[in-house]
């Protein structure tokens, strides 16, 4: 017999709804946020929302929530996927370059079914060598990002082509006249597709596998099979995201995609879910989507600069993300009660560093009679450095090749000191760039602010200096100063709030943005200094004289890495941060080092891109990011951390700027390059991953 409650509620119900609402918290969060800022965005608007204004909202939001939500599915499975903007940006090209111009009542069905199939592609590529072959999804999404936009740039190089109306009229009309936007029809077909997905066995396995891989293998999943269909799913969200904004454009822009990164992360933590996987889901991605697209049309309504924009979707990401990640056991409430525990016992005189130091170690003698102890003899220099010589020397390796190829296909390359001189200025960036972004690398982490470090940097002291040498001395000292607080807020993220090093340095990117941009007002103005023209230019003994401040930062780069005890700290946080930290390592001032470091590295890099090229552009920094991680790992390091040396980097800069060498010597196209390096950090982390970790 069934009992209730005085109440009426049946025995139990109302513990079990509790329970759903606490599952269910954040999604119902996102959309209690939506509809306030939905409320808030009515009330400050001189005239009322009508039925038009809902439509062109609900449409102007789509593209980034149906990204998101292909970017969820590959979060709920562990992994991050870097690649769904340049993906969307694709399939945009691909329908701009085929549809007939002269076709203006094209088959809607078909050619979203070709978007859709295209972004399935290039999912199921990234799944191929995150599921089957194993490898760190940031670096394998990361290097198909480059891929991917070098092939759209080969289909398009400038926006253009044609889209045939009838994609805008079917996607961007009513679904219900005056009722029901398609827009919103889309979205909640989506959306019911997931409900559907997530009951099936493969929605199960999702979840388990984000959770837990290993358990999830162990109870008999096919975690392989698993990752490999999110990957291609999420593709195929990219895929209908591209045919949408297709349909909103009516033409073909290879860059469309490039900005998309950045909110499609906040989108997916807004909605609830978590970074790292194993919970959350597509319903509140949209909401966040949405939520984002009201932020930034607030900001217009209240007209204030959209240079803002990227600052505001930066900090809504970092406070979603922390805003999620606030509990007792998150990293925060830990340091806090570590900071608390440490002051009692400071108080109470109970720390180490307070009691009297006593020597307590046994004393040491001689054997009896006087016998020798046998000393071992010490390892020969090629035994004791044979595992860093394993995987630093093919580096060297493939750039004696590319030598060759490029003496046999240009010539005059051994025997000509130009080409040495030039090779070497060219190097400099990216050899300059290894230490920081290696140094990252060694302990587990990726600095992806480093576009915008150097670009804010070249504008700065380019605007501060105009031109004059005597500015220099208070322009650099700014501008470092400026790097060192940028990477102190980058290590602070990660290690006092637990942040993950992808989204803080993601966010820090878009906030440097935004900073260039309201500096400059998006024209960058002034020049070089003389003195900086003349470092990175002119020639001392006939040689640049960058060349042997090179030699100079790499001894000092050696001996940092190799030779002091900061370095060693960095080799064993890589290896494991737990027994690093039990060793008396003071982990989290390593880590933020490491990240003033990096960010240190990149505004050297864009103060000597600014006298090299005689000024600053706001896009100086973007062909850095993948070549500043490929130099690394084709140099031997480890993505994953606690393996690697900066010789082994220094070589990877030589190869990638002699492949760069030969590369504009030949009659290929300059987005080719992009498609090059791509696949040459996936050869490179294939062929020297750790095998045992796969």
């Amino acid at each position: 017999m069934n009992t209730q409650s005085m109440t009426g509620h049946p025995q139990g119900s109302i513990p079990r709804i509790r329970q759903d609402l606490r599952r269910h918290q954040a999604v119902l969060v996102a959309i209690a946020v939506f509809f306030g800022l939905f409320g808030l965005t009515n009330a400050i608007s001189p005239y009322p929302l009508t039925y038009f204004d809902v439509s062109f909202m609900a449409s102007g939001g789509m593209t980034l929530a149906l990204a998101a939500m292909g970017q969820t599915m590959v979060i709920l499975s562990g992994g991050f996927d870097l690649s769904a903007g340049a993906t969307v940006s694709l399939v945009n090209v691909v329908l701009a370059t085929q549809m007939d111009p002269a076709d203006f009542e094209a088959n809607v069905a078909l050619w979203t079914v070709i978007g859709i199939g295209t972004g399935m592609v290039v999912g199921a590529f990234n799944g191929f060598f995150v599921a089957v072959l194993r490898l760190q999804p940031i670096v394998v999404t990361l290097a198909t990002m480059f891929i991917v936009q070098g092939v759209t740039l080969l289909i398009m190089d400038k926006p253009g082509g044609f889209v045939s109306p009838s994609l805008g009229g079917f996607y961007l009309g009513d679904a219900v006249p005056n009722l029901l936007p398609a827009s919103v029809l889309v979205i909640g077909v989506a959306v019911l597709f997931w409900v559907w997905l997530k009951n099936t066995r493969y929605g199960v396995s999702l979840y388990a596998v984000g959770s837990d891989p290993a358990a999830a293998e162990a109870s008999g999943m096919r975690r392989m099979l698993t990752v490999f269909l999110t990957y291609t799913f999420a593709g195929g969200f990219y895929g209908l995201a591209g045919v949408f904004v297709s349909a909103q454009t009516g033409s073909g822009d290879p860059l469309v995609g490039n900005s998309l990164l950045l909110p499609m992360f906040a989108a997916v933590v807004i909605g609830g879910t978590r970074l790292g996987g194993g919970r959350g889901g597509l319903l509140g991605t949209v909401f966040g989507a949405y939520i984002l697209m009201i932020v930034v049309n607030m900001l217009l309504t209240l007209n204030i600069s959209a240079y803002y924009s990227t600052i505001a979707e930066s900090c809504v990401l970092l406070a979603a993300v922390l805003a999620g990640s606030m509990s007792k056991d998150s990293p925060l409430a830990q340091k806090l009660q570590a900071a608390g525990d440490y002051l009692r016992a400071r108080r109470g005189g109970l720390l180490v560093s307070q009691r009297e130091q006593v020597d307590r170690r046994l004393p040491f003698s001689a054997p009896a009679g006087g016998a020798r102890v046998a000393q071992a003899r010490p390892a020969s220099w090629w035994k004791a450095n044979a595992s860093t010589l394993r995987y630093a020397l093919p580096a060297y390796g493939a750039l004696l090749l590319v030598l060759i190829v490029t003496q046999v296909t240009l010539g005059n390359v051994f025997n000509n000191f130009g080409y040495w001189n030039t090779l070497l200025v060219l190097s400099a960036f990216l050899a300059i760039l290894a230490l920081g972004q290696g140094a990252v690398i060694l302990t587990g982490g990726l600095d992806l602010s480093v576009p915008w470090t150097i670009a804010l940097s070249g504008i700065l002291v380019a605007g501060v200096v105009q031109g004059s040498d005597a500015a220099l001395v208070y322009a650099v000292p700014l501008v470092l100063g400026v790097a060192v607080a940028i990477g102190f807020l980058n290590g602070l993220g990660i290690v006092a709030l637990g942040l993950s090093p992808i989204v803080v340095t993601l966010a820090m990117n878009g906030l440097l943005q935004g900073a260039a941009l309201l500096w400059s007002d998006g024209t960058p103005a002034g020049f070089a200094a003389p003195a900086l023209r003349w470092i990175m230019t002119g020639k001392l003994l006939g040689v640049t004289p960058v060349i042997p401040l090179l030699a100079l930062f790499i001894i000092g780069a050696v001996l940092m890495l190799g030779h002091t005890a900061f370095g060693r700290r960095i080799y064993a946080l890589g290896n494991s941060e737990e027994a690093a930290r039990l060793s008396g390592v003071k982990t989290g001032r390593v880590l933020i080092s490491v990240y003033i470091l990096s960010a240190l590295c990149a505004a050297l890099v864009g103060i000597l891109l600014t006298g090299f090229s005689g000024q600053a552009s706001l896009g100086m920094g973007d062909d850095y990011l993948l070549p500043s991680i490929a130099v690394v790992v084709v140099g031997g390091a480890l993505i994953t951390g606690g393996r690697g040396h900066y010789m082994g980097m220094f070589g990877g800069a030589l190869l990638l700027t002699a492949m760069q060498m030969l590369l504009a010597g030949t009659s290929l196209p300059y987005a080719f390059r992009s498609v090059f390096f791509g696949f040459v950090i996936l050869a490179a982390v294939i062929a020297l991953r750790d095998r045992k970790g796969g």
